[in-house]
């Protein structure tokens, strides 16, 4: 017990708590970094959206690569060649003896398209040239969610963003 002293006229008074200022100081500080909290949460899934579709897109590059090459003679006098914003018409099925190469080729140009309307605006074009045949493959599509966060993009501005693969067939 602490043993305290009194003068005439004084009264022994024992501070205890927080008081309502330290209360709401610490109160303005944790809001602060909640909301600091948050914007990165925002920021996180909207780079995590973008790197998705940068993935996708990567992927049907490569997916209509892949049918180039198993397809090479329609591919190198340029079968597979299509604009970027070409809606190709669907060649019908590809079964049986009626599907040949050309066939082929035009039905892996229109699947490809058909895959490409997954990514928001997406389109596609293939373009073939040289000897030796050189590919050039590019997938583009809306970016703007991302672009919005990171490159100062307004909100319901388009942001086109591509892939482009070149290589040797």
């Amino acid at each position: 017990m602490a043993n305290f002293t009194l003068r005439a006229g004084t009264t022994a008074r024992r501070e205890s708590g927080f008081t309502l200022i330290e209360v709401l100081v610490s109160l303005v500080v944790l809001s602060i970094g909640l909301l600091g909290i948050g914007k990165l949460v925002i920021f996180s899934a909207r780079a995590n959206d973008s790197a998705y579709l940068r993935g996708q897109a990567t992927e049907l590059a490569y997916e209509i690569l892949d049918n180039m090459r198993a397809n090479r003679q329609v591919a190198v006098t340029q079968g597979y060649d299509v604009a970027l914003a070409t809606v190709p018409t669907n060649p019908g099925s590809c079964a049986g003896a009626a599907c040949t190469s050309a066939v082929m080729g035009a039905y892996d140009v229109y699947t490809w398209k058909t895959r490409l309307a997954a990514l928001p605006s997406g389109q596609g074009s293939v373009a073939t040239a040289g000897t030796p045949t050189t590919a050039t493959i590019t997938v583009q599509w809306d970016d703007a969610a991302a672009q919005s966060t990171f490159a100062g993009v307004a909100v319901g501005v388009a942001a086109p963003e591509s892939v482009v693969l070149e290589t040797v067939l």
